[in-house]
């Protein structure tokens, strides 16, 4: 039987965009409805001896330098001693919209290599980077969905290589999905290509969940 890495009595903290937020700050708190309550669950019906704290600090709507403004009292102050970071969608989107305060893939690069760095120099969690998704299969170039799918290899890339440089877990989020939709249909993960069902979520969490394993 596989062993789980995270052991008993160690602190477990999630962070990231509206994926991860998942309601944690509304009618779903502390944890959210997604994937990182059904990590949780997972993790507890098969761990049950371990006694594991959990926080969830995924904020809607934020990109990775949102994360490096609140990355001291969101993450440092807590010294967990895992870290699992979901970021990079609302980046990608930014940048494409041509926001004047998009994060590009460069922009994205040296953000999160310096929140990543912060984190390893000041208490040395053990992280799990989740690279960004798209629920999609339009490469037909001419729609939106298309134009992300062609940018997005450049933030999953980044992800990649910090995960490397950091020596870090690695979840291919964005691989998982696809290899799903060789077989059915975006509509059973996700009601639009960014935020899923809890079907999604389950793909997510089985993933993530796997990565935690010795």
């Amino acid at each position: 039987m596989s062993k789980l890495a995270v052991q008993d009595g160690q602190t477990f903290l999630f962070i990231g965009d509206s994926i991860t937020d998942c309601g944690r700050r509304d009618v779903a708190a502390p944890y959210g409805n997604g994937y990182v309550s059904l990590v949780i669950e997972l993790v507890t019906a098969q761990w049950p001896e371990r006694s594991i704290r959990y926080i969830n600090k995924g904020i809607g709507g934020n990109r990775v330098t949102d994360l490096q403004s609140r990355w001291h009292d969101d993450v440092i102050r807590h010294r967990p001693d895992w870290l699992s970071v979901m970021i990079g969608i609302n980046d990608l989107h930014s940048h494409l919209g041509g926001a004047p305060d998009g994060v590009s893939p460069a922009l994205f690069r040296e953000t999160y290599e310096a929140i990543l760095k912060e984190a390893t120099n000041d208490f040395a969690p053990q992280i799990v980077l989740l690279d960004p998704f798209y629920i999609s299969t339009d490469t037909t170039g001419s729609s939106f969905r298309s134009q992300v799918l062609e940018l997005i290899p450049e933030y999953i890339a980044v992800v990649h290589d910090l995960a490397g440089k950091y020596g870090t877990r690695l979840v291919k989020t964005h691989e998982v999905f696809q290899r799903h939709l060789v077989y059915r249909e975006p509509d059973v993960f996700c009601p639009e290509p960014v935020h899923p069902y809890r079907s999604g979520h389950l793909v997510m969490a089985q993933a993530l969940a796997q990565a935690l394993l010795e």
